[in-house]
Formats: structure tokens, C-alpha cells, sequence
């Protein structure tokens, strides 16, 4: 395993050391059931730095208090946005495609099935299990068995990653591709077997700073015809991410969405965390015309990412008291939600980065906010047209992928 250090292991030596700290005074910490724990409280990096050759998953998550047992509760709504607003708020319609949206995450995520179960039951969306052969999962060959070791972190990114796939296109077929772990190569593998799979676009929920020979892993999301989509960070205007500051993917930035009262009844802005930059390696593509960056621009598009409002997602694998409904964001949920609404459009071999950009006007311009410093130039600034943080803007319906 090459270079990330492992949630599930560092969360497992806290609890072992907290548990020696309680005997010491003479508590019985260990013997709390743990259905009397109490959640935690803020915000949560759900993936730990990620070293040389690695990545790491992007999302970020709270807990809110409602458990595993609320999933299937009728009066149980859950906090953050859930399936039926980001529908509303995109203008999606209710019929679409049907293609294959696949998800490349690290390591395995034993509650993957049951979890989206349970998201698309309390959201009236179709099932979509493995027996039916709607949902499949897979380890980075393409195998059902054996699927990697699990991560608890990672497993926050991938039920965010099935679940908003999900939500922005119900009829589509979902493909998890797990990586043996976070390391680029394991990666990039993914990609390259869910495209051998079938997959109809990729989303790649994760990311590092771009690095000098970063393009020895760039063939691994070079696929004429099938879209990949990146999320572009969660750490403001800094360095541009890898992989999507490559220009053959879409690198998906984050914005801050709120309901308003105006005739779209919600209103965007960008996302103090949404990544972007001005690569230092990448030549700018014919099709990107900004001015003041003569490389590279990320991002492309955009969609919701902020976690403190956040997306509703259900997750019951190795959260401890925190498991169950949470309140998720980052531009994780942005690239998932981008390739779903791509597959729903049903003509994604069509759509490349290029493309996008000949079509402007079919994007909601997210205007306001600001994720970084930059003397409130477009790189770091939401402005009206294109910006560093949002890209083009989100989807207006399906058109800018028709």
C-alpha cells in the first residue's frame, strides 16, 4: 500500500488509547453499548493526506444524530439536500438515460449495497441492487471477489459517490470499481477496467497535488468517448489537483447552493473550499480562453459541494456512533453528481471538456464567494462567465450535455 496513512487503523489506536485513559481513572468506558454513544460533533476530513504516488478521497462529513434504525422511518427526513431537492434545484427531468455511471474509489466498503438501499428507499428512487444487475461492484481487475480490504473513510467517499450518482439519474446502472488502496497506479487502474466494463462516464472522487511526471499516469484517463469527470479539491485556490488538471477530463469545482426566492428558487455561489488553479505543468487547451492563466485553468463546471450545508448520505460501516445519516460535501459530491446528470442527458460519448466550453449559456452562472486570495480575479472569485472555482457554472437540466 503505498503512502496514505489508513483512518480505520489511526481511528482504532485512538479508541484503544482512550479506553486504557478511562481504566486508568476508573471508568468503564468499554462497556458504553453502542447505541448510548454520542456523535461527534464539527467536521470531518473523511480521508487522511495521502503521500507520494497516492491520493486521497475529498469528501467531508458531520455527523447528525440519526442513526442506522432511522433509514427506513418515514418522519426520519435527514439534514442536507437530499435526492428530490438536487433535482429541483438542477431542473432534472424525470426520465433519462440509462447508461452506466461508474465510481473508481479505494479500498472496499463492505455496507455499499444495503447503504444506497436504504438512500434510494427514503428518497422514492428505483432499486438498483447487485442481484438485478443494476448495481455492480468490482475490485481494480474486474472481479467480484476478492474486493480490497475495507476503509472506513473511503467508505464515507463511496456512499456519497453511489448515492449522488443516484440522485441525478434514478434509471442508470451504477458500476463500483474498488482500488486496492489509494495509490495511483491502483487508481488509475480502476479507470481503465470500468471503462473495459462498459462504464458510459467515470467519476473520480479524489485527488493530490499536481506533481512533475504526473503524466506517466495520464493514459489511465485518456478514453475517447466515455466522459471522466474529476472533482477539482477541497482546498481552495492553491495548486491545481491531478487528475483533474488534465485536459482530457472535466474537472468539476464546488458551489455553496441555497434556496432563494427567484424564478429557479435557488441561487449558487462559489464554495470557499472549491479547488482551482493555474497549472504549472499543463499547457492550456485550445478550447480554454481565459486571460490571466496561459496554462491549465481548473475548473471546468461545478455543482453542490459545501459541507455545511451539505447532501444527505447514508452510511453504516465503521463510523461508530456517527454512523448512520450524514451530512456530506466537497467537490466529491460535485463530480458524481456531474456524471450522473451526464449519463441521464443519454449521450455521453459526445461530451468532452471542448464541447462544454462552446456552450456557456447552458450553465447556471454561479456569481459570489470566493475561495482563496487573488486580488478578486476570476481564478480564486465567482464573476459572472467562467471562474476558477465553478468553472462554466452547474447544469441547467440536462442541456449542456444533450
Amino acid at each position: 500500500m503505498i503512502g496514505t496513512v489508513r483512518r480505520g487503523r489511526t481511528l482504532r489506536r485512538t479508541l484503544a488509547g482512550a479506553a486504557l485513559a478511562a481504566l486508568a481513572v476508573g471508568m468503564v468506558a468499554a462497556a458504553t453499548p453502542a447505541s448510548a454513544q454520542t456523535p461527534s460533533t464539527g467536521l470531518h476530513t473523511a480521508c487522511s493526506v495521502a503521500g507520494p504516488g497516492a491520493a486521497r478521497c475529498l469528501a467531508e462529513y458531520r455527523a447528525t444524530g440519526r442513526t442506522r434504525h432511522d433509514a427506513m422511518r418515514a418522519d426520519a427526513t435527514p439534514d442536507g439536500f437530499g435526492a428530490k431537492d438536487l433535482r429541483a434545484a438542477y431542473g432534472l427531468p424525470a426520465q433519462g438515460g440509462t447508461g452506466t455511471v461508474a465510481i473508481v474509489d479505494a479500498y472496499g466498503y463492505p455496507t455499499a449495497a444495503k447503504d444506497l438501499a436504504a438512500y434510494r428507499k427514503q428518497y422514492g428512487l428505483p432499486a438498483c441492487t447487485v442481484q438485478s444487475g443494476c448495481l455492480r461492484i468490482v475490485n481494480q481487475q474486474g472481479d467480484t471477489s476478492p474486493l480490497p480490504e475495507p476503509d472506513s473513510g473511503w467508505g464515507v467517499e463511496t456512499a456519497l459517490d453511489l448515492q449522488l450518482a443516484s440522485a441525478a439519474c434514478p434509471s442508470c446502472r451504477l458500476l463500483l470499481v474498488q482500488g486496492d488502496d489509494a495509490s495511483l497506479d491502483a487508481l488509475g487502474t480502476s479507470v481503465d477496467t470500468a471503462v473495459r466494463l462498459g462504464a458510459s462516464v467515470v467519476s473520480n472522487s479524489y485527488g493530490t497535488d499536481e506533481f512533475n511526471g504526473m503524466s506517466d499516469y495520464a493514459h489511465y484517463y485518456q478514453h475517447s468517448g466515455v466522459p471522466i469527470t474529476v472533482s477539482s479539491g477541497d482546498a481552495g485556490f492553491v495548486a491545481a489537483s491531478f487528475p483533474a488538471v488534465l485536459t482530457s477530463t472535466i474537472a468539476v469545482g464546488g458551489t455553496t447552493l441555497t434556496k432563494a426566492d427567484n424564478a429557479r428558487g435557488w441561487s449558487e455561489s462559489a464554495w470557499s473550499g472549491a479547488g482551482s488553479g493555474c497549472s504549472a505543468y499543463i499547457d492550456k487547451p485550445s478550447w480554454q480562453r481565459d486571460e490571466n492563466c496561459s496554462m491549465r485553468t481548473v475548473a471546468d463546471v461545478s455543482a453542490v459541494a459545501d459541507p455545511a450545508t451539505g447532501v444527505a448520505v447514508y452510511d453504516t460501516y465503521g463510523l461508530g456512533a456517527d454512523a448512520g445519516w450524514l451530512v456530506v460535501g466537497g467537490t466529491s459530491a460535485a463530480s458524481p453528481f456531474v456524471a450522473g446528470v451526464i449519463a441521464l442527458a443519454g449521450h455521453p460519448s459526445t461530451v468532452t471538456p471542448k464541447r462544454l466550453y462552446g456552450e456557456p449559456t447552458a450553465f447556471h452562472d454561479a456569481v459570489g464567494g470566493s475561495n482563496g486570495y487573488c486580488g478578486g480575479d476570476y481564478l480564486c472569485t465567482g464573476v459572472q462567465g467562467y471562474d476558477g472555482p465553478t468553472g462554466l457554472g452547474t447544469p441547467k437540466g440536462v442541456t449542456p450535455f444533450e
